[in-house]
């Protein structure tokens, strides 16, 4: 079973710039495609961006193309997701998961596992 922890969150000035980390333990990282989503109040879960088990196949949600990329280092057993030109629409909790075998879904009941997210916050 694996856990995940995300981090990098906190409260950034509108048009800056966060870098999201989920750090992955037990099971076998490189087994998982890996997932971004965000949730802000009184919404559902909304599909940011995904990457394959290898990070050679990458796919994102339209309205987050050029501004949001996803990474990932299976040495380091962590999923990143860099955030630029952040927008006051962007706050929400953002949650990394993991999707065993999979090739990264746009759905989140897609994925087997969950981070407990992590708060962003863009305000000036």
């Amino acid at each position: 079973q694996v856990q995940l922890v995300e981090s990098g969150g906190g409260l950034v000035q509108p048009g800056g710039s966060l870098r999201l980390s989920c750090a992955a333990s037990r099971g076998t990282f490189s087994n998982y495609a890996m997932g971004w989503f965000r949730q802000a109040p009184g919404k559902g879960r909304e599909f940011l961006a995904a990457i394959s088990w290898s990070g050679g196949t990458s796919n994102y949600a339209d309205s987050m193309k050029g501004r949001f990329t996803i990474s990932r280092d299976n040495a380091k057993n962590t999923v990143y997701l860099q955030m630029n030109s952040l927008k006051s629409e962007d706050t929400a909790v953002y949650y990394c998961a993991a999707e065993h075998f999979g090739l990264g879904s746009r759905n989140w009941y897609g994925y087997n596992y969950w981070g407990q997210g992590t708060q962003v916050t863009v305000s000036s």
